[in-house]
């Protein structure tokens, strides 16, 4: 394996580190260049994984890039996944990857009502119509009939226009919660977010996964990857994001730091990222108590047959809940 920086390096004994001494990884995203991407960025441009001997590449997503079968085609190291239901469709696929840690300990995911209309969110089992993309209706939309009173009458299909919420009052759909809301009040509509994870929809979310061959040939790489990636996202949460705010815009020329501020601004009010296990173990942290109970409750609504998936395939915690970066986070805070 290609060496690390050492003690040596940093006392001035010998050069600054080159290509050739930084072992190659690719990180593929879910999505194009955005604020809930920003740790990673952050470790990039602030040189954290030079730092711990990795020369990252950030692979983004998008509407024409799918990152997700290049993982199990040896094209990724690592990739940026969803919620833990592809994690298990991987399983139950025989595609041998495994999640290592969890950046998010909330899904995002939420639904949007105009601002007042609707009590709380029981009272969203009122509403004549929610709209619900494809995939929500194939998982989350089950678990909401099948626990939280919903019906499938209320049901339409949401194509990620927000035209029909804007022109209906009573109406209700789904939104990620750092994106749909900001583009509404944009179009001057003020809106209530009801965050699923609030509700019980308790899967983690902006998992990182790996091939399961890489964890078992190369765990420090592994390791090395997230005690970096941990590390960028304490100094992205509580320091100066500049650096990552220029890498994301240059990726993704949409953004701009408006909106960039307005998102981060989010997922600090829903408490998304910094928050749960995370508080004492540390950013990225996983238990596999967790991981079963949201297995639980995808058989109970439906989503997943009880048997189809093997639980001890699904994540290792080896790398993570060993409070890496609470220092940082402790030091930048008391800035």
């Amino acid at each position: 394996m290609k060496h690390l920086l050492t003690a040596a390096l940093a006392a001035g004994l010998a050069t600054a580190a080159t290509a050739q001494d930084l072992d190659k990884v690719t990180m593929g995203t879910n999505w194009l260049a955005q604020g809930g991407h920003g740790g990673f960025y952050q470790a990039v441009a602030d040189g954290t994984y030079e730092k711990y001997g990795l020369d990252v590449e950030i692979m983004m997503g998008g509407p024409q890039m799918n990152n997700r079968p290049m993982l199990a085609a040896g094209r990724l190291d690592f990739l940026m996944a969803g919620n833990l239901l592809l994690s298990f469709d991987n399983v139950r696929n025989d595609i041998p990857t495994t999640v290592v840690a969890a950046f998010f300990q909330k899904d995002p995911q939420a639904l949007m009502a105009h601002a007042g209309q609707y009590e709380d969110f029981t009272a969203l089992t009122e509403a004549p119509t929610v709209l619900i993309s494809k995939d929500g209706q194939f998982s989350f939309w089950q678990w909401l009939t099948d626990a939280k009173g919903f019906r499938d009458d209320q049901l339409r299909p949401y194509g990620f226009n927000l035209a029909q919420f804007l022109g209906d009052e009573e109406m209700v759909q789904q939104a990620y919660a750092t994106a749909e809301p900001i583009y509404a009040a944009a179009e001057g509509a003020e809106v209530d977010v009801f965050l699923l994870a609030d509700q019980g929809w308790n899967t983690y979310s902006t998992t990182i996964e790996t091939r399961a061959e890489l964890v078992e040939t190369d765990p420090d790489l592994v390791q090395r990857f997230l005690n970096a990636s941990i590390e960028g996202w304490y100094n992205f949460l509580y320091g100066d994001r500049t650096a990552a705010y220029e890498a994301i815009m240059a990726a993704n020329p949409d953004m701009t730091v408006e909106k960039l501020e307005k998102e981060m601004a989010q997922f600090e009010k829903l408490d998304i990222i910094d928050s749960g296990n995370a508080l004492e173990k540390g950013i990225g942290a996983m238990s596999e108590e967790r991981i079963e109970a949201f297995h639980d409750l995808a058989v109970s609504a439906g989503i997943i047959e009880a048997g189809e998936v093997d639980l001890s395939k699904v994540a290792t915690t080896q790398f993570v809940n060993k409070g890496h970066g609470l220092d940082i986070k402790q030091q930048l805070m008391s800035n």
